[in-house]
């Protein structure tokens, strides 16, 4: 039943409960409990946004505080943190050659297969990298180094690895993929490979490095390009055991020099490619006049 009026008592609701009787469980009878709105009249030190307020009657189980222990949030944190993510857009964006529909279409389309080879030679290696997908290695291929070196066949590149790695000081190199990822519509397939390498003096440490290598073939599944690409810079400063140096180095004296720099250039307002190579001239020149002529 309800009854409604402008002014006055005037809010009747029925809702339907339920009582328990310890004594007599299985003669539970639902009841019907009114609840009724009073009207209160506004003061001067009270701001409401309805004139009424509600008492309510109702039959209600007994609730337990909630669990506040340091490790019972600890568990609630974590069980949040593995909450599935929201399918939303990736991002915004604002570039004219690529869109979140492109790049989820693009994704869609990806055969990342789990696959793991690992063999002790670059030969080896080739061989059974090819196999999940059941391509061919013809005996002429586009492979580039990093941009440093383009060979036209397998045998060149089998010998410039045997004959560069004992220059190096490198005496057994073990090869493994990591994220194996196939693209059937571009002919495509890219990993990362994993590079072990033992080296054949004592004093000369041995290292792991990391390498992308991008895979193109053709309509009959050969094989016809690949591309290695890695940092040059860090893997001679591997070779010659002063990665480590280089690394401190960086990280104590070049970097804090750099972000002085970057500070005061940022705060000058002239931040633009002609400054900059304006000051890329006038440093070492002024840096060469103050060691020999100051």
């Amino acid at each position: 039943q309800r009854k409604r009026e402008n002014h006055g008592i005037v809010k009747t609701h029925l809702v339907p409960t339920t009582f328990g009787n310890s004594s007599l469980p299985s003669q539970t009878q639902p009841s019907i409990l009114p609840i009724i709105s009073w009207p209160i009249p506004a003061t001067n030190n009270t701001t409401m946004c309805n004139n009424t307020a509600t008492l309510t009657r109702r039959n209600r189980p007994h609730e337990s505080a909630p669990d506040l222990s340091p490790s019972s949030l600890k568990q609630q944190s974590v069980v949040k943190n593995l909450q599935p993510y929201k399918n939303t857009p990736i991002g915004h964006f604002t570039s004219t050659h690529t869109s979140p529909e492109q790049i989820i279409d693009k994704h869609a389309k990806i055969d990342a297969q789990k696959c793991l080879v690992a063999h002790v030679g670059l030969e080896n290696f080739i061989r059974n990298i090819v196999r999940p997908l059941d391509l061919e290695l013809p005996d002429q291929v586009k492979f580039n180094m990093n941009g440093q070196g383009r060979m036209q066949s397998w045998e060149d590149v089998y010998l410039a690895e045997r004959v560069y790695t004992r220059c190096l000081g490198i005496s057994k190199r073990i090869y493994q993929s990591h994220a194996f990822t196939h693209e059937p519509e571009r002919k495509l397939a890219y990993f990362i490979l994993e590079e072990h390498n033992e080296r054949s003096f004592s004093f000369l440490p041995g290292f792991d490095f990391y390498v992308l290598v991008f895979t193109y073939y053709d309509e009959s599944k050969n094989v016809t390009r690949v591309d290695v690409q890695y940092d040059q810079m860090s893997f001679f400063l591997h070779c010659m055991g002063l990665a480590q140096a280089h690394a401190w180095l960086v990280e104590r004296v070049i970097t804090p020099m750099v972000l002085i720099w970057a500070r005061a250039f940022h705060a000058s307002g002239l931040v633009n490619p002609f400054t900059f190579l304006l000051q890329l001239m006038i440093v070492p020149l002024a840096l060469v006049y103050w060691f020999l002529w100051a």
